[in-house]
């Protein structure tokens, strides 16, 4: 049998070791938050923010920021129908609504235009994804969030290395939230970073984190609020440490894979990958193919092809609206997110993904398509 490839694994040096080694060893008593407090000067440097808070996931990240925004029942939050269950858990945390609306069928990113239909006097947010790296509309989002008063909130999980017109994916919204799980670009196992602009929703969301502890209230033990526990660790700041010093090479590599791949199969007309139009970068997080509706290529028949060949291949992320936890919210406008979802599938893209595998890779797709 042939060697397996596998669709995702974190890039791990020396450098990540020897740090971690280090917050193990010595990262105690006063120096417990060193590393911590690395990462997220490098962070907000390497985006340009003004604020960034280590989290133990994104998703804690997203759950404070919506708190700090006053988010709660009654409330409704406008997201795309494709993502991540991660998106949409937190508003249901909080005992709000999600609100999901159809992607577009290019960049299978939230549509604008559904938005501003869904917007009612319950609208509180609107949460925009890059998803698989794509760039959502921003300019046009956050216009209309402006006009509506409704904060724009970007979950970058799977943006880094994107920008939009010059800005970094995560930067643009009230606040953004990233990811640094094991399959991300960066990565510190599990781990998150919430970013912003705004001191005051940055001062809020620090005291949620540490169980409601200002950090300014001089009292040992004294909480002001209830609040969270969603710090992250130094030992795993450490890693990230080490990770925010490869930062380029880790986003540059994943780019020359997302490149090859579209060298080698961006001609063929039955297919579609990743877009990146005029005045964007996208980071390539996930290099992702989707065949045209005329092909009749289903989604099992993609697993099974790629599972023949021993290799990993992510299926699209499954409709919100069509999972048992959102039964109530399932509508069936929402026709591009559970069309493309159908036929469509994630490509490997690890940093040590050789010449030879990726090309295994492009051959499977090759054959699907009968070249």
């Amino acid at each position: 049998m042939k060697p397996r490839i596998h669709y995702t694994k974190p890039s791990i040096t020396e450098l990540e070791v020897s740090y971690a080694t280090e917050a193990a060893i010595n990262g105690w008593g006063e120096k417990c938050y060193e590393y911590i407090n690395r990462f997220e000067e490098a962070f907000k440097a390497h985006l340009g923010v003004k604020y960034a808070i280590a989290t133990s996931s994104c998703t804690g990240a997203l759950h404070m920021g919506l708190a700090a925004l006053g988010i709660g029942p009654g409330d409704e939050v406008i997201m795309a129908d494709t993502n991540w269950i991660a998106t949409a858990a937190p508003v249901v945390h909080l005992g709000a609504k999600p609100v999901f609306v159809d992607i577009l069928p290019d960049s299978w990113c939230i549509d604008p235009e559904l938005v501003e239909a869904a917007i009612t006097p319950r609208t509180k947010a609107i949460i925009v994804v890059h998803m698989y790296g794509n760039l959502c509309e921003m300019d046009r989002l956050m216009e209309m969030g402006q006009r509506y008063g409704i904060p724009v909130i970007e979950d970058a999980a799977e943006g880094i290395g994107s920008q939009y017109h010059s800005k970094r994916a995560g930067s643009m919204g009230i606040f953004g939230t990233f990811s640094f799980h094991g399959t991300k670009t960066i990565t510190t196992g599990e781990g998150g970073m919430f970013v912003t602009n705004d001191a005051d929703l940055y001062e809020t969301v620090l005291t949620l984190s540490n169980h409601g502890r200002a950090h300014s209230q001089t009292k040992q033990f004294w909480p002001d609020v209830v609040g969270f526990k969603y710090k992250i660790s130094n030992i795993q700041a450490a890693i990230g440490c080490a990770q925010m010093e490869r930062i380029d090479e880790l986003i540059t590599r994943k780019r020359d894979i997302f490149r090859t791949y579209r060298e080698a199969l961006g001609g063929f007309k039955e297919i579609s990958l990743n877009p990146e139009p005029s005045g964007t970068v996208i980071g390539a997080w996930m290099p992702t193919v989707v065949f045209a509706r005329k092909t009749g290529i289903t989604r099992e028949q993609l697993q099974k092809a790629f599972l023949d060949e021993n290799i990993d291949a992510r299926v699209f992320f499954w409709p919100l609206s069509s999972l048992p936890p959102f039964s109530e919210f399932h509508t069936d406008s929402n026709v591009v997110a559970h069309d493309i979802c159908s036929r469509a599938i994630n490509l490997p893209s690890y940093n040590d993904l050789t010449e030879n595998e990726q090309s295994r890779v492009i051959a499977v797709v090759k054959n699907i398509l009968g070249y």
